[in-house]
């Protein structure tokens, strides 16, 4: 069952840009605003993200981003089923488990719900057996802390784990930011990549353990379609997406070594997505980082808006 879907959480930079949050929804940002323009793909909506895992505007992909090759996974001695729970866990279009928990059943505590409109957020969500519906799908206890803070043009993001029992806990989570550039074609849409390295896939979109270099990309998304994964990103590292007099600027600041870039065809968006390991790290163990007892994590990106100079 989704949480409580009528109640958003506005923030404000004190200017031209704003953004709503739905703990409810597994504190999805379900839109950001700039001069009222809205620059979120707004897809099937919110009630649909969280009752059924189909992503619009910037929801977290927890506790796995993307997807995984199977529904069992092993990882620090624990061998894990995962459910076949639709409810629970979405399913690509392969019969694959992605991207984590479906966002309404992670109950976001706020940790003090602002007045009116405010420039910063915070969110808590304990792991544990207390929750059997999470604790069956990732077996490991800990804390989860999401922050938002919106300042001059600005929104960033924040999401830290506390391994707060005495299991190692696997990162492998991500966010997955459905940009659009409103009133401007997809196809006159100005893309840049920073480098990094692109990974080798299967037919399932699964990393095989090749990849490439790839130095700094520049161009117009035109009718190219992406659904790439990368590595190798360095901290910090910026990816944007300009058309017209707008230019949205997506930087991983910290914790985020890896990432995807999708465009399907036809989508009139473009998604950035920070991920702290890449895709089927559960099962893998590609990339895969375990956070110690007692330790803490933090990864952090922004989406920055401002006007494009003129050329």
């Amino acid at each position: 069952m989704a949480g409580d879907l009528s109640t958003a959480i506005e923030l404000s930079d004190g200017g031209d840009l704003q953004a709503s949050f739905v703990p409810g929804a597994g504190m999805i940002c379900c839109s950001l605003r700039h001069r009222g323009q809205e620059l979120l793909a707004q897809n099937s909506g919110v009630d649909a993200y969280a009752a059924e895992g189909r992503t619009m505007g910037i929801p977290l992909l927890y506790p796995w981003a993307n997807r995984l090759a199977g529904f069992e996974y092993e990882v620090a001695s624990r061998k894990v089923a995962v459910p076949h729970d639709p409810s629970r866990i979405a399913v690509d279009e392969r019969g694959l488990p992605i991207h984590g928990v479906i966002g309404g059943r992670m109950p976001w505590e706020p940790a003090a719900a602002p007045a009116g409109e405010a420039r910063s957020l915070a969110a808590r969500l304990s792991w544990s057996e207390a929750r059997p519906e999470l604790f069956e799908v990732f077996p490991f206890r800990h804390d989860l802390v999401y922050e938002a803070r919106m300042d001059d043009g600005r929104l960033e993001i924040e999401l830290t784990v506390h391994a707060s029992g005495e299991d190692r806990v696997p990162l492998a989570f991500g966010f997955h930011p459905y940009l659009c550039l409103p009133g401007v074609p997809r196809e006159r849409w100005l893309i840049e990549l920073p480098a990094m390295r692109a990974l080798a896939v299967d037919a399932q979109q699964i990393p095989t353990g090749s990849a490439r270099e790839q130095g700094r990309q520049r161009f117009e998304l035109a009718d190219r379609v992406f659904d790439d994964g990368f590595d190798g990103v360095a901290e910090p590292a910026a990816f944007a997406a300009c058309a017209a007099d707008r230019a949205i600027r997506l930087e991983l600041i910290e914790g985020y070594p890896c990432g995807q870039v999708f465009a399907p065809a036809g989508g009139q968006f473009i998604c950035f997505e920070p991920m702290t390991a890449p895709a089927n790290a559960l099962r893998s163990g590609t990339g895969l980082r375990l956070l110690e007892p007692g330790g803490r994590f933090r990864a952090r990106f922004s989406v920055g808006v401002a006007d494009r100079p003129s050329s």
